[in-house]
């Protein structure tokens, strides 16, 4: 059975950080891109992030770019993302997801996502 779990969401003030945790297990993820997906409440998901098996590709969306920033470790089937400079705007829950290719929201496996809330 294959599953990802996000952990490292929380509460934090404007201008704070937190780092997010997902660990994929059931399956060997070797070849997959992995990255990061939010949804706003009454908002659609979005793309945050995405990086490939080796890490030589990455993506941000315009959004997020220079305050987030996405890595792995393939050894530990995790991948991290690292959000500084956090905005109230960033709140909303985030979700972990791994495709074979292009991650978009139709990708094939999905965490359960975890809450970032950024107050001002």
């Amino acid at each position: 059975q294959v599953q990802l779990v996000e952990s490292g969401g929380g509460l934090v003030q404007a201008g704070g950080s937190l780092r997010l945790s997902c660990a994929a297990s059931g399956r060997t993820f070797s070849g997959y891109r992995m990255g990061w997906f939010r949804q706003a409440t009454g908002k659609e998901r979005e793309f945050v992030a995405a990086i490939s098996w080796s890490g030589g590709s990455i993506r941000y969306a315009d959004s997020v770019k220079g305050r987030f920033t996405i890595s792995r470790d393939n050894a530990k089937n995790t991948v991290y993302l690292q959000m500084n400079s956090l905005k109230p705007e960033d709140t909303a829950v985030y979700f972990c997801a791994s495709n074979l290719g292009l991650l978009t929201t139709t990708s094939q496996f999905w965490g359960q996502g975890t809450q970032v809330t950024v107050s001002s």
